[in-house]
C-alpha cells in the first residue's frame, strides 16, 4: 500500500458559502441528527463530485462551519463525519482535516491510528458471534452493549449505526434497545492482530523493525528523522516517538552529533542485551557528559585567562573557537551562572561577566565510548 504524505498548505478547502445547499430537515426525522446530517453530507458529496463543483482530495469545511450552517453542536457534526468516514466517503487526519475520498477504494491512503469506533465495531461483531445471537433476534440496548464491550456510550452507538448502514443490524429508532440482528454475514476472524487497537506510533514501530531487518545490520546508522518521515509518510514527531520505543527495546542506540542513531540489535533476533549496550552509556548520560565537559572547559578558560569583572567572548565567538553549537555554549553559560560564576547584562555595554573564579581540580567523568569500532577491540581483550 502506497501512503500519501499530506501538506495542508497544498490542499483546497471547500467553503460552504460557495455551494448551493439546502439545509436538511433534522427536526422531523426518526433517525438521530448525526445520521440525518451524515446522509445529507453523502448526498451533496455525490452530487458535487458528479457536477464537478468538488473533487476527490478536497478538504471539507471545518466542523465549526458545518455546525454554524446547520445550527447544531460540533459534537453532532463530529458524529456525522465519523459515520460518512465509515461509509468510505471521507478520511480524516489529525491536524489536517477531513478529505473527500474515492469511496470505491476501500483502503486509506493516509497513515493514521486505529479509531475507537473501529475497535467497537469489531467488539460488537465478536459479541454477536460469541453469544450466538441469531438473525431476527434483538441486541441489548446501546448502553448495555457499551458496558459489555468496555466502550463509551457515544462510540458504541456510532458503531451500532455503522453496522445498521452495513445491513448487519436494523434499528427501531423509537427505542434505545431496538437493535435487531439481520445478518451474520461478516468477517469472523477476531485474532488479536485484527482486533487490537494500535496507535500510529505502534504501526510505525513495526514498519521500522521491518525496515531494519530488511536493509540494515548491527552497527549501521539509521537515516535522519526527516528522511524516515518522508519514507513512512508520517510526521517527524511520530518517527521520533517510534524510534524512542525501539531505543527502549534495545534495538537502537542514540548518540549525539554526527554518530546519530545506530542499530545494536536486529528486531528479529532475541532480546538479549547487546555488547554495545554494555559499554555505551544511555543517551541522557551522554548528553550530561557532553554539557558537563563543555562547562569544565569554560571554567578552566576563566581560571587561566580572566579576572573577576572581566567580560567573556560572545556565545557566537566561543562557538566558533570551541567548534561547538551556540546552543551548547548558551546552556553551559546558564549552568555556570546558576553556580555563581557568571552574570549576564543587557544593553550596549552588556554581555557575560565573571563574578567568581572557579577552582580547577581533577574532574571525573563517566567513560563513554563514541565509536562502534571500540566494541570489536573491547571483545578481543
Amino acid at each position: 500500500m502506497e501512503y500519501t504524505f499530506l501538506q495542508k498548505a497544498n490542499l483546497h478547502r471547500i467553503v460552504l458559502s460557495d455551494l448551493d445547499l439546502e439545509i436538511p430537515d433534522i427536526k422531523n426525522t426518526e433517525e438521530s441528527k448525526s445520521v440525518t446530517i451524515a446522509k445529507w453530507m453523502m448526498s451533496w458529496i455525490d452530487e458535487g463530485i458528479s457536477d464537478g463543483r468538488i473533487s476527490i482530495g478536497n478538504l471539507l469545511p471545518t466542523k465549526a462551519d458545518f455546525a454554524y450552517f446547520l445550527g447544531v453542536s460540533i459534537g453532532t457534526i463530529q458524529n456525522a463525519l465519523r459515520y460518512i468516514e465509515d461509509m468510505g466517503y471521507v478520511e480524516s487526519k489529525q491536524r489536517i482535516g477531513t478529505l473527500i475520498k474515492d469511496k470505491n477504494i476501500k483502503k486509506s491512503s493516509i497513515r493514521k491510528l486505529t479509531s475507537k469506533r473501529e475497535t467497537a465495531i469489531n467488539d460488537i461483531k465478536k459479541f454477536i458471534i460469541s453469544n450466538k445471537i441469531k438473525v431476527g433476534h434483538m441486541m441489548p440496548s446501546s448502553r448495555a452493549v457499551a458496558a459489555l464491550i468496555g466502550c463509551s456510550a457515544n462510540t458504541t452507538r456510532l458503531a451500532l449505526e455503522y453496522l445498521c448502514a452495513k445491513n448487519i443490524l436494523e434499528h427501531n429508532t423509537s427505542t434505545d434497545s431496538g437493535w435487531k440482528v439481520i445478518s451474520t454475514n461478516f468477517d469472523k476472524d477476531f485474532s488479536s492482530d485484527n482486533n487490537e487497537q494500535k496507535t500510529l506510533v505502534t504501526k510505525i514501530e513495526q514498519d521500522l523493525k521491518t525496515y531494519i531487518d530488511e536493509n540494515l545490520t548491527v552497527g549501521d546508522k539509521l537515516p535522519a528523522h526527516s528522511e524516515l518521515s518522508d519514507m513512512l509518510k508520517v510526521s517527524i514527531k511520530t518517527v521520533h516517538d517510534a524510534l524512542k520505543s525501539l531505543i527502549d527495546e534495545g534495538i537502537l542506540l542514540a548518540r549525539r552529533g554526527r554518530y546519530g542513531t545506530s542499530v545494536i540489535r536486529l528486531p528479529k533476533e532475541n532480546n538479549n542485551k547487546s555488547l554495545e549496550q554494555s559499554i555505551f552509556a544511555p543517551a541522557k548520560d551522554t548528553a550530561f557528559y557532553y554539557y558537563e565537559k563543555t562547562q569544565n572547559t569554560i571554567k578552566k578558560m576563566i581560571a587561566d585567562n580572566y579576572e573577576i569583572g572581566s567580560k567573556l567572548p560572545s556565545i557566537m565567538e566561543l562557538s566558533k573557537e570551541m567548534d561547538l553549537s551556540p546552543n551548547t555554549i548558551r546552556k553551559a553559560f546558564h549552568n555556570l551562572a546558576k553556580e555563581g560564576y557568571l552574570v549576564f547584562s543587557r544593553g550596549r555595554y552588556g554581555g557575560t561577566f565573571v563574578i567568581d573564579i572557579p577552582e580547577i581540580g581533577n574532574e571525573t567523568f563517566k567513560w563513554l565510548a563514541v565509536n562502534p569500532q571500540y566494541v570489536k577491540a573491547y571483545s578481543e581483550n
